[in-house]
């Protein structure tokens, strides 16, 4: 079992060392990360919450929906949550993966499981997909009957408590954004929560290795996030790009911000007023690199459909409303493939 685990970890290929690629990472020429102009970061959106002050809610509200429309992402600082802690959950997150191999398999995630807590390499059980250049350890950390420490690293010391102070954090966050996406729709405070019920909440660690040739390879294939919201941060290590106008845009890293990605139910309840964020990460050449996604998403038994108030004569329904967990099934099964699963409930 020790063996195999090893071999579906990117970063074991590497220590053994490696003379080539092997074939099951390198991308198709359509998909590596030159077949597109890739941009210079000109204009993604950087928003100030000033720290969360109701006086300034009007000027946050406007910039969130420009953004949301133009972009389906943008950054945050000043948000509230202590720079320390994102220190903190970084710092826990390069310790894990800097661990022995050995120590690291003891938190294997179940093979060929989608979605699976754990370490793992490949989040897909395509057989006949390329694979990803990259590492994970999620997490499931809301609701708190699903959150078991326990089976998160104790190494350093440091690493649960961390997770946990970040999730709490990240769950306010993420329900202040969404009311003030759900008010710059024009929609009560709480309607995007409340159509999301009781969130689901997975914190994942992404460790994407160095790689000899990264021109050939993707650290995380493009794709929209499934739930609601997405709230991310990088290290100082470029590679997370977003999609506008058919071309890639670096996501610049800011060391104290916080990356916020629309995701597909939140397009579908705005009735594709705001679009979810298509978005990739590249690899580098001599430097690893390292991100910490929080997924704010519904239940699995959640129904999800347009808000009715966005639905007039002029503006019929653009989607047809699903349950959450067949939305999910539906992505594991078919996999991203570069597309959105969420075109297919176009009407």
């Amino acid at each position: 079992m020790a063996a195999s685990g090893v071999a579906q970890r990117v970063q074991s290929l590497l220590e053994r060392g490696l003379s080539e690629l092997p074939s099951q990472y390198i991308q198709p020429p359509e998909t590596r990360p030159g077949s597109r102009q890739i941009t210079s970061d000109a204009g993604v959106p950087v928003i100030n919450l000033f720290d969360l002050d109701p006086t300034r809610f009007d000027d946050v509200r406007s910039s969130i929906r420009r953004a949301c429309q133009d972009w389906g992402a943008f950054q945050v600082i000043n948000h509230g949550v202590p720079v320390c802690l994102l220190d903190d959950i970084r710092s826990a997150g390069r310790s894990f993966f800097d661990a022995p191999i050995e120590d690291k398999l003891k938190y294997a995630c179940e093979p060929n499981s989608a979605a699976s807590e754990g370490y793992g390499s490949q989040m897909l059980s395509k057989d006949d997909g390329v694979l990803d250049w990259r590492d994970y350890f999620d997490h499931h950390t809301l609701p708190e009957t699903r959150r078991n420490p326990e089976k998160w690293p104790d190494f350093p010391p440091f690493y649960r408590q961390a997770v946990v102070e970040y999730s709490n954090h990240m769950k306010h966050l993420a329900q202040k954004l969404l009311q003030f996406i759900s008010e710059s729709l024009s929609l009560p405070p709480t309607y995007i929560e409340e159509e999301v019920g009781e969130a689901y909440q997975n914190i994942t660690i992404s460790y994407y290795p160095p790689c000899p040739q990264p021109d050939l390879v993707i650290g995380l294939q493009s794709h929209s996030d499934m739930g609601a919201v997405t709230l991310l941060i990088q290290d100082s290590v470029g590679g997370l790009e977003v999609l506008k106008d058919d071309g890639w845009v670096l996501m610049e890293p800011l060391s104290e911000a916080i990356v916020v990605l629309i995701a597909d139910q939140t397009e579908i309840i705005s009735n594709g007023e705001y679009g979810s964020c298509v978005h990739r990460a590249v690899v580098n050449g001599s430097q690893p690199r390292l991100s910490v996604a929080t997924f704010y998403d519904p239940s699995k038994a959640t129904m999800i459909s347009p808000a009715s108030q966005l639905i007039t004569h002029n503006s019929q329904p653009k989607f047809r409303e699903v349950v959450y967990g067949d939305y999910v099934s539906q992505w594991y099964t078919k996999g991203p493939d570069g597309k959105r699963n969420i075109d297919a409930l176009r009407i």
